[in-house]
């Protein structure tokens, strides 16, 4: 499968997309492709880090698998492309970020480029999916690829925001340098978590933003 990483992650993952491992991945992702239909299309698959380069990464958003449905996935989490329905977990991202930064704008859009495009790697654990079929990549080796990519983005970096939303998410946080690094953490946005007390007044947008700045670097535009 033809690689489709920018340059300049290619220079920043080096030492990782030039392992075995790496190679056999792209292998095995092809052949998925090949015989069932997956998502995000093919030349998308790596669009989080295209959309957000390593030098300007300043917040990392961990989720678990693309969206499954025809036309949802575009390569970041969370986000689905324009005019597809809000998905429940972005609404209640939405609704905590409205309160949180005391807004009464609801999105019309589930795209979240902007974010990206601002230093948002909205980073899946896993890369891809098969058509209605949740979490059906999982026995690639994504995972083994994006551990790496939380890891490196830890150690040559600083001052980077990671957001773990739910017990998945927070797995992460052994490959994060907290003394380098700002780790908030909460319940996942998805209804029943969300509805458990867990997600809503987590306050992790404007924390984010006032982190941001106390080590000066320029606020996320939220909405």
């Amino acid at each position: 499968m033809q690689l489709n990483l920018s340059g300049e992650w290619r220079e920043f993952l080096k030492d990782e997309i030039s392992q075995n491992y790496f190679q056999n991945l792209m292998k095995a992702v092809s052949e998925e492709y090949q015989k069932a239909e997956c998502y995000p299309p093919k030349a998308q698959i790596f669009n989080a880090f295209n959309y957000c380069l390593p030098k300007d990464v300043k917040v990392v958003i961990i989720g678990q698998d693309p969206y499954h449905g025809a036309g949802e996935a575009h390569g970041l989490c969370f986000s689905v492309n324009d005019n597809v329905k809000i998905p429940p977990s972005l609404r209640n991202i939405y609704k905590e970020l409205l309160v949180d930064m005391d807004s009464v704008f609801f999105p019309t859009s589930g795209n979240l480029e902007h974010w990206a495009k601002q230093g948002v790697l909205l980073l899946n654990a896993t890369l891809s999916v098969q058509k209605d079929q949740a979490n059906s990549h999982k026995h690639l080796e994504w995972q083994k690829f994006t551990d790496s990519v939380i890891k490196i983005i830890s150690e040559e970096k600083e001052n980077v925001v990671f957001l773990l939303w739910g017990g998945f998410a927070q797995k992460k946080a052994k490959f994060i340098n907290e003394q380098k690094h700002l780790i908030l953490k909460s319940g996942h946005p998805s209804p029943l978590s969300a509805n458990q007390g867990k997600w809503f007044g987590n306050k992790h947008f404007s924390k984010t933003n006032e982190y941001l700045e106390q080590t000066r670097q320029s606020p996320i535009r939220w909405l």
